[in-house]
């Protein structure tokens, strides 16, 4: 409906929106979940409300200067109500309730989708606008409903500022923001060079194929999730590295599967289901995909790291592949465009991945068998997926 440019603008600004919720993260991303365990929730959620509000407004607000007054308004409200839902949906995970953390993260689609329609069809509002508008609706929404489920089981005579858990809070919590946010720009620095040498629109039709990427990591993000909450809550090392080689390989396999039926897709249905301005959607993918295996694997060994408090591997495994996109992408985005973004985004993950693995393996025997489902593990995969003990 918006096209190549519509769908530039809206990666451009989620883009920016990512930015800001790395910032709110120190507080309501990986910390939350971390200490959730350690400390009351009427001790930890009143530190993550107030940074959301006061980082959701004022890091927009610098990035004004750059954006519309318009766009600049829906980030702010994005901001603001992203983060505080987040505040509640890493709070689950530090639970062990990955039930609701895997409710809410499909309810933010599904319930997006659903405005969408309402804003575009009912309210009749079909510009790009439609799309933030629907967002803010889904995040106000979702965010009331979490926060009458955590705050049901809070005593609010409870709540306070503890200098001591602020400090705790904010020292683990800009560690990991630290690397997710430098592995965030690798991943989206591509945009920005593209937006600069090419214009919006080749924007608009990369970011289809990072969207399929990203949309492939969801069964390594959450393996990753489920992980974490085990680690942070177990204190057997050992099996902690088993369960995290168990996630490895499910999913690389998953993974793969993944890509492989994308691309025996033909190309001409990417252009039927989203335009002849997205004709490239298939070569993207086949130029992406040896990055997009390679951060299915690294995410598992990450969300590890982070569950064992050993964050500097993190930083620097994001560092390099950084440097190296920042530094390539001078020279081959001007020359080769969308497909020299490909390459310089896959060879970045595949050097930031590699760097993990080894560490990784390091630390434990390296096996081929890590990598292979055993017969075991995959009738418990279907006893899973058909709901059989």
């Amino acid at each position: 409906m918006w096209g190549s440019e519509g769908k530039g603008t809206i990666s451009i600004v989620i883009a920016d929106l990512t930015i800001v919720s790395f910032f709110a993260n120190v507080f309501v991303g990986s910390s939350m979940s971390y200490f959730a365990s350690k400390f009351k929730t009427e001790e930890i959620l009143p530190f993550a409300y107030l940074w959301s509000i006061l980082i959701g407004i004022l890091i927009p607000v610098l990035f004004s200067f750059n954006h519309t007054l318009e766009y600049s308004n829906y980030l702010i409200a994005l901001s603001v109500l992203s983060s505080l839902l987040a505040a509640n949906v890493n709070l689950f995970v530090g639970q062990q309730n990955i039930k609701l953390f895997n409710l809410y993260t499909v309810l933010q689609q599904i319930v997006h989708i659903v405005f969408i329609i309402i804003v575009v069809y009912l309210i009749k509002i079909t510009s790009v606008n439609s799309y933030f508008l629907a967002q803010i609706s889904c995040f106000g929404a979702l965010f009331l409903v979490s926060t009458f489920q955590v705050l049901k089981h809070c005593d609010f005579k409870r709540i306070s500022f503890s200098k001591e858990i602020g400090n705790k809070l904010f020292d683990y919590g800009w560690k990991t923001q630290l690397s997710a946010f430098l592995q965030f720009l690798n991943n989206r620095l591509s945009f920005y060079f593209l937006e600069y040498f090419k214009g919006i629109v080749s924007v608009g039709v990369f970011s289809v194929g990072i969207a399929f990427s990203e949309a492939i990591w969801t069964v390594s993000r959450s393996l990753s999730v489920v992980l974490y909450a085990d680690i942070i809550n177990n204190k057997n090392s050992n099996e902690a590295i088993e369960k995290t080689k168990i996630s490895l390989r499910v999913s690389f396999l998953i993974t793969l599967l993944f890509i492989v039926v994308m691309l025996i897709i033909p190309a001409q249905l990417y252009s039927m289901i989203f335009g002849k301005d997205f004709s490239q959607t298939k070569e993207i993918v086949l130029f992406l995909s040896p990055g997009i295996l390679a951060i299915a694997v690294s995410n598992i060994i990450g969300y590890y790291f982070a569950g064992i408090n050993k964050l500097r591997i993190l930083n620097v495994k994001a560092m390099i592949g950084l440097i190296f996109t920042a530094i390539s992408s001078f020279y081959i985005i001007p020359r080769w465009g969308i497909r020299g973004a490909c390459v310089i985004t896959s060879i970045s993950y595949c050097l930031s991945s590699g760097l993990l693995f080894w560490r990784f393996y390091q630390i434990t025997e390296f096996r081929v068998q890590d990598f292979i489902l055993s017969k075991t593990e995959i009738n418990l995969l279907l006893n899973k997926v058909l709901k059989k003990k």
